[in-house]
């Protein structure tokens, strides 16, 4: 058999670089719109249970958090919220961990495309969460039955959420900075001219 030409087998790799580019594409816009979907469809109405008006409606969206932050917003639920709120950490925000950090490989592989060190973020993100929720999970657990908070637990807890909200700022960075080099590659991509 005949080698294949450079010419062909360049025009091959492209094509190929190409197709993944745009099955990336696809999944990144399709874990957007499972994100946005889960959060009108689920979150928001699954949370309904436990949101107050004029209150915090959950520890995971502070930087930080102390024994008072906790206490309080603990007291101003009842017993029925908590165990919703309780329920709401193990299963659902659990689900929205796994959306979301999808969501944000899938457009940090479509924006960097061989860059792929860079999804360790939004995993490392992802699992903090799960952390985050097992802590808050024992504190609920702690304040049911003996009317207090351990301020180690506050503190493991509040400091794991810090990583993870700083994680998902870098992520955020990541994207952004993909977007402007995908930007970058496109305007100064030469025109190619039909003969």
């Amino acid at each position: 058999m005949g080698k294949v030409s450079p010419e062909i087998d360049t025009d091959l790799n492209t094509t190929s670089k190409h197709s993944k580019s745009q099955t990336t594409l696809y999944f990144a816009i399709g874990s957007s719109l499972t994100f946005i979907l889960y959060i009108i469809l689920v979150l928001i109405p699954v949370g309904s249970c436990f949101r107050l008006d004029g209150s915090s409606n959950s520890l995971g969206l502070t930087f930080s958090y102390t024994s008072v932050m906790v206490q309080n917003f603990f007291e101003l639920r009842s017993q029925d919220q908590l165990n919703c709120y309780s329920q709401f950490l193990q299963i659902w925000d659990v689900i929205f961990a796994v959306i979301y950090t999808s969501m944000y490989c899938f457009w940090i592989l479509y924006f960097l495309e061989n860059r792929r060190i860079f999804l360790i973020i939004p995993i490392l993100a992802m699992i903090a969460d799960w952390a985050e929720n097992y802590a808050e999970i024992l504190m609920i657990n702690s304040y049911t039955n003996s009317n207090s908070i351990s301020e180690t637990l506050v503190s493991i807890g509040s400091g794991i959420n810090s990583f993870k909200l700083i994680l998902s700022s870098l992520t955020y960075l990541i994207i952004i900075a993909g977007i402007s080099i995908k930007l970058k590659s496109y305007i100064t991509k030469p025109k190619q001219f039909d003969n």
